[in-house]
C-alpha cells in the first residue's frame, strides 16, 4: 500500500493570499455578509487560501485564492488555469466523466485565472463531503482501506478514459501552447524543473546535466505515448476525501486538480503511490482494470516510464524547498526521504536506457 506522507505540493509558502483576499471575491460575485451562514478556513495545504462558505440558501462553496507572490517553481505559474481545466474535463460534455459519481468532482461555480483582474486570480467550486483520507489514521479498518483502494482505482480508470483534444502538457504558461507529442511536453516538463534546480542551486543527488542526459537517453520511450489523457497527478491522500461511517466508507471527493496535465496515465500511479510500489497496490489496480477494459500490464516500457515520472516529482519534491523556505524539520525529512528515491529512480532510468550486455 502507498505510505501516508506529506504531499508534495504543501511545504509551507511565504506571502500567501491575505485574510480579506476570499472577502474580496465574494463581493465581486455579489456576495455580502448578510448572505454567508458561516465560513472558515480549510487547513492541509498551504499553498492557496482556501476558505468553506456556507451561503444562507444552503449552497456550499470552496472560494481558492493562490499566494500574491510569483511562485518559486516555473511550472507552478497559473496553476488555477489547470485546476479550472481538469475540473472541466472530468465533467465533459455530456456530463461528469464520472458518471453517476460525478459529484465526487468539485463543479466550478465562477473562476478567474487573470493574475491582473482586479480581485487577482480565483476560483469558486462546489465542496464535496467527506474528510481527508490522510487524517482518518486509525479510524479505518483493513477491509475499509482496500475498499476505498479499489474504489480509487474506478475513479482513476475513469478519468483517464477523458482524452484531450488538443495535445500534451501543463494547460498554464509558461508551457501553453500544448504540445503535438508526449517526449516533447515531458521534456518540457523535466527541463522547467531542471532549470529551477539551477536558478536556486538546489542540493540533488547527481549534478543536473547528468540527470538531463539519463532523462534525454530515456525519452524515446516516452513515443508510446499516443493519447494524451487526464492525469491529475497529486492524488496523495489528503486530497481524497472520504464520508460515510464505520462499515459504509466511500470516497465523497477528490479535489485539488491544480497540478495536472495531458499525458501518460501511467504518470498518475506516482502520485497514487507516492513511496510505494504500484505493482504491489492489488486494490487499486482490480479497480482500475474494472473501470479501463482491462488490466495494466507492468511491461519494461511501463516501468521506464514509472521511473521516468518517479524522478521528476521528485526533482520537484527537492527543489521546492528552496524557494519556498521550508523549516529545518521538513527539508531533513524531505532530504532522508526523497533524494535517496531521487537515485534510485535515476538509477532505474540509467538501467534501462542502458542495459548491460
Amino acid at each position: 500500500m502507498p505510505m501516508d506522507v506529506p504531499a508534495p505540493a504543501d511545504p509551507p509558502v511565504p506571502m500567501a493570499a491575505p485574510a480579506d483576499a476570499t472577502t474580496a471575491v465574494l463581493a465581486a460575485l455579489g456576495v455580502t455578509e448578510d448572505d454567508i451562514a458561516s465560513r472558515r478556513p480549510l487547513t492541509g495545504g498551504t499553498y492557496n487560501t482556501v476558505t468553506r462558505v456556507t451561503l444562507a440558501d444552503g449552497r456550499v462553496w470552496v472560494v481558492k485564492v493562490p499566494p500574491r507572490h510569483d511562485p518559486g517553481m516555473s511550472y507552478e505559474r497559473r496553476l488555477l488555469v489547470n485546476e479550472v481545466t481538469f475540473y472541466a474535463a472530468a465533467a465533459g460534455e455530456g456530463g461528469h466523466a464520472l458518471g453517476a459519481d460525478g459529484g465526487r468532482i468539485p463543479r466550478v461555480v465562477h473562476s478567474e485565472v487573470d493574475p491582473g483582474a482586479p480581485t487577482g486570480p480565483y476560483v469558486v467550486m462546489t465542496a464535496c463531503p467527506g474528510r481527508p483520507w490522510s487524517d482518518m489514521a486509525g479510524e479505518l479498518t483493513g477491509d475499509e482501506e482496500r475498499a476505498l483502494r479499489t474504489e480509487l482505482g474506478r475513479i482513476v480508470g475513469r478519468l483517464h478514459t477523458v482524452t484531450g483534444r488538443a495535445g500534451f502538457g501543463y494547460p498554464a504558461e509558461p508551457f501553453g501552447p500544448l504540445s503535438p507529442t508526449w517526449r516533447e511536453a515531458f521534456t518540457a516538463m523535466t527541463e522547467a524543473v531542471l532549470a529551477d534546480a539551477g536558478t536556486y542551486g538546489a542540493g540533488l543527488p547527481r549534478p543536473v546535466e547528468e540527470i538531463r542526459a539519463l532523462l534525454a537517453a530515456a525519452a524515446p520511450v516516452l513515443d508510446e505515448v499516443t493519447r494524451p489523457a487526464l492525469v491529475h497527478f497529486d492524488l496523495w491522500q489528503g486530497n481524497l476525501l472520504v464520508t460515510g461511517g464505520p462499515g459504509a466508507r466511500r470516497i465523497g471527493g477528490v479535489v485539488d486538480g491544480e497540478r495536472m496535465f495531458w499525458g501518460d496515465p501511467v504518470a498518475e500511479l506516482v502520485s497514487t503511490s507516492l513511496f510505494g510500489d504500484p505493482e504491489a497496490d492489488h486494490d487499486f489496480l482490480a479497480g482500475y482494470a474494472d473501470a479501463a477494459g482491462g488490466p495494466l500490464a507492468f511491461t519494461p516500457s511501463v516501468r521506464l516510464r514509472l521511473a521516468l515520472y518517479r524522478s521528476y516529482l521528485y526533482l520537484i519534491m527537492l527543489i521546492e524547498t528552496v524557494p519556498r523556505g521550508v523549516p529545518a524539520d521538513a527539508l531533513e525529512w524531505t532530504s532522508a526521504e526523497v533524494a535517496p528515491r531521487l537515485s534510485a529512480a535515476l538509477a532505474e532510468v540509467e538501467s534501462a536506457s542502458h542495459p548491460r550486455r
